[in-house]
This record gives structure tokens, sequence and C-alpha cells, in this order.
């Protein structure tokens, strides 16, 4: 029997490791996932640590995203209203409002970090983690939260209309009014 060898042409770019060359690997997930939304290479940038910096506001909503990919940091808004959405990755960071509004979202990452404003209206949450700092408004009306979580700090306005919530945590902390119909 005679040996057949199968040569192969493969071409990396270069400065690029292997795995992006080839479109293989999370790098190549994350910049899939931003090509999938349509979103311009030059919005975004992605670290040798796969923390992504995406440079503006993010609108996302009516969309069908279902997901979104840890260690993304939005300098601007992020827009999430009115999607599938079922819960948050691991290191979320956004610079402006969170808008999770008419979202399936029941509950909220332990690291997460909004500079702005937080919306849950009409969502299904239930509990929101311990030391939760926000830096602008929160909205939690018409949801199914019954609690606030200890060490709740909230610069702005803190909105509890339609809310199970019947009492007040003693540490909570609110720059501006609390909005209740309790």
């Amino acid at each position: 029997m005679k040996a057949q060898y199968v040569f192969e042409n493969m071409r990396f770019e270069r400065g690029q490791d292997p795995k992006s060359s080839m479109g293989i690997g999370k790098r190549a997930l994350i910049k899939k996932w931003f090509d999938d939304l349509n979103v311009s290479p030059n919005k975004y940038t992605i670290d040798d640590k796969l923390n992504i910096f995406f440079k503006g506001s993010l609108y996302l909503e009516h969309s069908r995203i279902t997901s979104l990919p840890d260690n993304l940091s939005v300098k601007g808004s992020l827009y999430l209203g009115d999607t599938p959405i079922t819960s948050l990755p691991n290191n979320l960071s956004v610079g402006g409002l969170l808008n999770l509004s008419g979202t399936q979202i029941t509950s909220l990452p332990d690291n997460l970090l909004v500079k702005g404003s937080l919306s849950l209206r009409n969502t299904l949450i239930t509990f929101l983690p311990d030391n939760l700092s926000v830096g602008g408004d929160l909205d939690l009306s018409n949801t199914p939260i019954t609690s606030l979580p200890d060490n709740l700090k909230v610069i702005g306005h803190l909105y509890l209309i339609d809310t199970k919530i019947t009492s007040l945590p003693d540490n909570l902390k609110i720059g501006g009014e609390i909005l209740k119909d309790f």
C-alpha cells in the first residue's frame, strides 16, 4: 500500500494568535456575536484576557438577544428592554443606564456595576444582590420582588410602585426620593 499525504495551506494573520486567525476560539466567538448584531469592529476592543470594552451605548431593545458575553464593559448605556434575555453575564459593567424592562430577568449577578440608572420595571426580578450600588435611579415598579437587599445604595430615586415590598432595610441609602404605594 502506497502512503498518501494531504497538504493543506493554512494562512495566519501576522500578530494574531492562530485561533483568531482561523476564526475559532473565544475571541472569534465574541467577534461573531458582534458581527451577528451588525456592530462595527471599531465600536469595541477585546484585550488579551478577553475583556470586552464597548465604546458607546449598545441598543439591543426588541431584538432576539438571549445572552451577553462575559466580561463586557459598556461605556454608555445598555438597552435590553423587551428581549428574551433571562440572565446577565459575569463582570458586566455599564457606564450609563441599564434598561432591562420587560425582560425575563429574575436575578442579577453579584458583581454587576451600574454607574447610571437601572430599570427592572415589568420584569420577573425576585431579588437583588447584597451590596448593590446604582449610580442613578432604580426602578423596580411592577415586579414580584418582596424585599430589598442589605446595603443597597441608590444615588437617585427608588421606584417601588406595584411591588410586594412592605418594609425597607435599615441600612438603605437613597440619594433621591422613594416612590412607593405602601
